[in-house]
């Protein structure tokens, strides 16, 4: 059973607190592997008091990192893309995402989220265009969360200054 967003529990607070005791309450009454999934959870309340403690007894954490462009010989990045390709349901026909993998990787620090929201806002565009194609030029017009803009600085070529001398 998966539960998202675990990291706006707060087990101090009664609603939370009820919500907490509920999942210890379904976690041992059912046979079932739970994962819960939250953002930075160690620094939440989440596994603090007495309630919390109880949930942190019955958790192994697992840290999940921005997916990585490159793991051994493996390019687990270039495959996400390739797989998002495969399922948008968008029209642009041309299969150059993968190529574009580098790119992607860098503009939206590998993480999931940020390339779903880049290819489906570049999707979009290129069906309201008329282009019916995701080009680089497509994907550096759309603007992503605050996160990902901040990670990417796109690598700008210094202005060609000439000085003339009279």
């Amino acid at each position: 059973m998966m539960i998202d967003e675990v990291h706006r529990l707060n087990p101090r607070t009664t609603t939370s607190a009820q919500s907490a005791d509920l999942l210890k309450d379904l976690t041992e009454r059912i046979g079932a592997t739970f994962v819960y999934a939250g953002i930075d959870v160690t620094t939440t309340p989440l596994f603090t008091g007495v309630r919390g403690a109880q949930l942190a007894g019955r958790a192994s954490l697992i840290d999940c990192a921005a997916f990585p462009a490159r793991l051994g010989d493996q390019e687990p990045f270039r495959d996400l893309v390739k797989a998002m390709e495969r399922t948008r349901p968008a029209p642009p026909p041309t299969r150059n995402l993968p190529q574009l993998s580098p790119y992607l990787h860098e503009r939206t620090a590998g993480r999931i989220g940020s390339l779903a929201r880049l290819i489906r806002q570049a999707a979009i565009t290129a069906l309201i265009d008329g282009t019916e194609r995701i080009t680089k030029t497509t994907l550096e017009a759309v603007r992503l969360d605050h996160l990902a803009e901040q990670h990417y600085r796109p690598h700008t070529r210094p202005r060609n200054r000439s000085t003339s001398t009279p």
